[in-house]
């Protein structure tokens, strides 16, 4: 009687290295894509705390120069339309009058928001008094309001390309 002998082959085939290959790919696009997806994410959350960051900064100064800005003089209206007082307003010599002093923060708040959200940052504040329906007291209110472009994160998450704002409105 013959026996046969049947040799069992060890390794793997070229098709299922093929195979395994082409699934390990397709899970490192899907991980890829997630981390591009989180990467934008994290830089559009990033810019919103420096917009908030920039608001509270101003709302600062304000309050550290609070006559001029209950007034309502030199800290209302567009960041972008600030010009710098020039040298009346350095660590050596400091602003003179209050005035002077908002211009100089309104222009320094530009600047920040220049450097920190891009080309397309602006900013705006207003004030107004309002009234307090429980006590009947007289208090100025100031909106501040921190634009900026924001399009590569938006149009990652599905949303329409455009401008995101923050907006910060408290009592003075």
């Amino acid at each position: 009687m013959q026996t046969l002998h049947t040799t069992r082959q060890n390794g793997f085939t070229l098709v299922e290295v093929l195979v395994a290959l082409l699934v390990l790919s397709i899970g490192l696009l899907g991980i890829g894509k997630l981390v591009l997806f989180s990467s934008r994410a994290n830089d559009s959350a990033y810019m919103r705390s420096q917009a908030t960051s920039l608001a509270y900064s101003l709302l600062d100064d304000m309050r550290a120069n609070r006559a001029t800005a209950l007034s309502g003089i030199g800290y209302t209206g567009s960041a972008s339309a600030a010009t710098n007082p020039g040298a009346i307003c350095t660590d050596a010599s400091p602003c003179t009058s209050g005035t002077l002093l908002a211009q100089y923060d309104m222009w320094q708040w530009q600047r920040d928001m220049k450097a920190a959200l891009g080309p397309s940052a602006d900013g705006t504040v207003t004030t107004a008094t309002v009234t307090d329906p429980v006590t009947g007291a007289s208090n100025v209110t100031a909106t501040i309001t921190v634009q900026w472009d924001d399009t590569v994160a938006q149009r990652t998450f599905g949303a329409p390309a455009g401008t995101v704002v923050v907006t910060l409105e408290t009592i003075l």
